[in-house]
């Protein structure tokens, strides 16, 4: 099982995606402060279609709470200023996703905590700022579960 970490999420939409893969993939999510939404926002229930119920999801204060709180994993830290693509990582089970908010990504006092090696990027087209923070969540987790033979999955 995977950790995916939300610092800061913005968009309601974006989150209840987030919600729905997790409880698809078997991944636990952690949502850090603050949120720019309520949890009990209609446009994130309509997105997560009601799949909350099947999702181990969290709420944490603040990085060190969450990752105190997991037992300090390893960690792997997505920006597109990465210079490591997700595909080189050898993720295990019990490894931490971490993204940043929507209009800014992980700044560089998060991302600087974490080594280089685990500073992720996701390949993209010369020119294009970033991915959609619920399709880059699902790449990453897609590529962590791929790696560790879909555990738990039905086919």
């Amino acid at each position: 099982m995977f950790d995916v970490i939300l610092y800061q999420p913005e968009i309601p939409p974006n989150t209840g995606n987030i919600i729905r893969l997790c409880a698809n993939a078997g991944a636990r999510l952690h949502l850090i402060e603050p949120l720019g939404f309520e949890l009990d926002e209609p446009r994130l229930r309509r997105a997560g279609l009601d799949y909350r119920e099947y999702a181990l999801v969290a709420r944490h204060e603040n990085l060190d709470q969450c990752l105190q709180a997991l037992g300090a994993p390893t960690v792997y830290a997505f920006s597109s200023h990465a210079a490591r693509r997700y595909d080189d990582a050898r993720f295990q089970s019990g490894d931490a996703l971490l993204f940043g908010p929507e209009t800014r990504g992980l700044g560089e006092a998060v991302i600087g905590r974490f080594p280089e090696k685990q500073r992720l990027t996701l390949p993209m087209r010369a020119g294009n700022r970033s991915l959609n923070l619920s399709n880059a969540v699902a790449v990453a987790v897609y590529e962590a579960w791929r790696q560790t033979g879909f555990a738990g999955a039905r086919a």
